[in-house]
């Protein structure tokens, strides 16, 4: 949209306009002096909904009534979870069902997608990755190679900004994946940046990555329920998700995978659970492995059903607001954010500079702010007011707007208390 305005009835306007408006109430929101707070950490822990208490406690009803025979006799039979998550999880990935997988935890996935796709051989030992990535995947892609009798200082490499950059160049990313040509193995990004909140071009790292002859892999913590993604047209060869962030499914809650399809069934290594193991046979117990022939030969333990039940709500709702009508209200709302921060910047005569790209296409919800001058101190006082956003170290401040419950007037709100703590800092 061109025209914004800092004013409450434009903000209330556009909710009153917004198609996904409801799913604001299906949501639970702490609260600060008797109203909502200004909630914008959902790129850090997603909120309740409402519905996940049901959901929970279903699932601990059929344990009660049932005991083992839950696993057969549950409302969801808890001996096939996961299968009930499979196609929602592909559809928010845009991935085919058999190359998707709910399991595990974040990291746990990394590690065990890493096992098959990165296997250095000869002078073809480098993984490269975007300058600071969250910390847990430098720390797994360190011990990998440390694993695999490499040195991390030489063969795990960061694509650097420019001199006087926060964010990277596509450019500057695809040249750094030619210059190490036969000496990569893996890429692997985080498909937006934790910290500056860039979103980068999948398919274009994807298509320069397999022109080396090297593997392609995302860290998609911060970009699945927040981006529209296409891992399988993109070609991307593996990919792993948390589920407590965007996709709102409760603290620690269980992760997904991603394998494409051209990988499957061909007899990749892989660390063997017997969750994996082909489960027309599981039962029979036998000795030696046989692998389903999808993304689930990638399990290794059963379901974690309470975690599954509340991702299961959460999955729903998406399929219900869907992924692309969320897309287009984030780019409006996000944008409406970036408008109410250069304004009250104006205002109040301070630099507060937004290292997120400006433009739509290489962030997500997330802007991360540098408030020069400021530093803690301002998001101290934010929190005071009633706004929960989250300070990254060294100096930033991550404000991210999620549409599924997240509203133009929670923005227009942002900015009064934005403004209000800057003034009386001067």
């Amino acid at each position: 949209m061109s025209t914004f305005k800092n004013d409450a009835a434009f903000a209330q306007a556009l909710d009153a306009a917004d198609p996904l408006r409801a799913f604001r109430d299906e949501f639970l929101f702490p609260q600060h002096n008797g109203r909502p707070v200004v909630y914008f950490t959902g790129n850090s822990l997603g909120l309740q909904p409402k519905a996940a208490a049901g959901a929970l406690k279903q699932e601990l009803d059929d344990w009660a009534r049932f005991g083992v025979e839950g696993h057969f006799h549950a409302m969801h039979p808890w001996l096939s979870y996961h299968e009930e998550l499979t196609a929602s999880a592909a559809r928010l990935v845009g991935a085919k069902n058999e190359e998707v997988v709910v399991m595990n935890q974040l990291t746990s996935n990394l590690h065990f997608l890493m096992v098959s796709f990165y296997r250095p051989s000869g002078k073809r030992r480098k993984i490269l990755t975007e300058t600071r990535p969250f910390p847990s995947d430098t720390y797994a892609f360190a011990s990998q190679i440390t694993f695999h009798g490499g040195d991390p200082e030489k063969d795990l490499v960061e694509v650097q900004p420019r001199t006087g950059e926060h964010t990277l160049r596509t450019v500057d990313i695809l040249a750094k994946i030619d210059e190490l040509g036969d000496e990569l193995e893996l890429v692997c990004f985080g498909g937006v940046n934790f910290y500056t909140g860039q979103a980068f071009d999948m398919a274009a790292i994807t298509k320069a990555a397999h022109a080396v002859g090297a593997i392609a892999g995302f860290d998609l913590a911060h970009a699945a329920g927040n981006l529209e993604l296409k891992l399988h047209d993109w070609n991307a060869d593996f990919a792993c998700w948390c589920s407590y962030k965007y996709l709102n499914s409760g603290p620690g809650s269980v992760a997904g995978a991603f394998v494409h399809e051209r990988h499957l069934g061909v007899g990749l290594p892989l660390f063997a659970g017997w969750w994996g193991h082909d489960k027309k046979e599981r039962f029979k117990m036998e000795r030696t492995f046989k692998p389903m022939p999808t993304a689930e030969a990638w399990q290794v333990s059963n379901a974690p059903v309470f975690s599954m039940a509340l991702h299961r709500v959460a999955l729903e709702q998406f399929d219900r607001a869907g992924i692309s009508n969320l897309r287009a209200k984030s780019e409006v709302l996000t944008g409406y954010l970036a408008f109410i921060i250069a304004e009250v910047a104006k205002e109040t005569g301070t630099r507060l500079e937004v290292i997120t790209p400006n433009d739509p296409a290489q962030r997500g919800c997330q802007l991360s702010i540098l408030a020069h001058g400021h530093g803690k101190g301002l998001f101290d006082e934010l929190t005071r007011l009633g706004v929960v956003a989250d300070w990254r170290e060294p100096n930033v401040i991550r404000v991210a707007p999620v549409p599924m419950y997240n509203s133009f007037e929670d923005v227009w709100r942002f900015g009064q208390i934005l403004k209000e703590c800057l003034a009386g800092s001067h």
